[in-house]
């Protein structure tokens, strides 16, 4: 039975027939029930359905960092639908079914906001990274600007990341990880305006090793 909150007039929440009534990030849309499927699933199924799968595993560990970095990424999509979408229209390498994620090409975050000049990370530590830029603000950054930084452990699931990091003025930041013999990170980072309406793309800074 579907409800009408709203009166007459108001969004279809619930099934009616064969109509759905549903919402999504505060947009009510109608859809049709659900059939049982009698027709063979093609190669071209089997290939989305592979991505889709890749792009869900690969995302999860990076959850709570790609809710920020895409929170505004359109009026309909933010957070982890829309870094799955972009994800699975430019990340991906390879053909079916050697497909492969390339990690240069994924975005944690996505936005107007400058990056800063030479970005880099380098390993001080078994357990600790540093990430460096120029402190020099472009003209429609801020000096007050934070990083936000991420290191994934994509072969075991793991990441280590900080979502409120050094302002952009001090040039640089740490990041603590759990050492693990022989592990690699594939780094990122990317800058938040302090009142945290804009954000930066975030950037691909290379696989640093344990």
């Amino acid at each position: 039975m579907a409800r009408l909150p709203n009166g007459i007039l108001g969004p279809l929440i619930g099934k009616i027939g064969t109509v759905v009534g549903s919402s999504r990030n505060g947009r009510p849309y109608l859809k049709g029930a659900y059939k049982k499927r009698t027709k063979k699933v093609s190669a071209a199924e089997l290939a989305n359905r592979q991505k889709f799968a890749m792009a869900q595993a690969w995302l999860r560990p990076v959850l709570s960092f790609v809710r920020e970095g895409f929170k505004n990424y359109s009026e309909t999509a933010r957070g982890f639908i829309a870094a799955k979408s972009y994800l699975l229209h430019h990340g991906f390498e390879g053909l079916a079914p050697n497909l492969w994620i390339n990690p240069a090409k994924a975005l944690l975050s996505y936005g107007t906001l400058p990056l800063a000049e030479e970005m880099k990370v380098e390993s001080i530590a078994p357990d600790l990274l540093r990430f460096s830029w120029m402190a020099k603000c472009a003209a429609e950054a801020s000096p007050l600007d934070q990083v936000m930084l991420m290191a994934y452990d994509m072969v075991n699931g793991r990441t280590f990341y900080s979502l409120t990091g050094q302002f952009r003025k001090v040039g640089e930041d740490f990041l603590r990880i759990d050492h693990q013999q022989g592990a690699s990170y594939h780094c990122y980072a990317a800058f938040i305006a302090a009142d945290r309406r804009t954000i930066s793309y975030s950037t691909y800074l290379g696989e640093v090793k344990s």
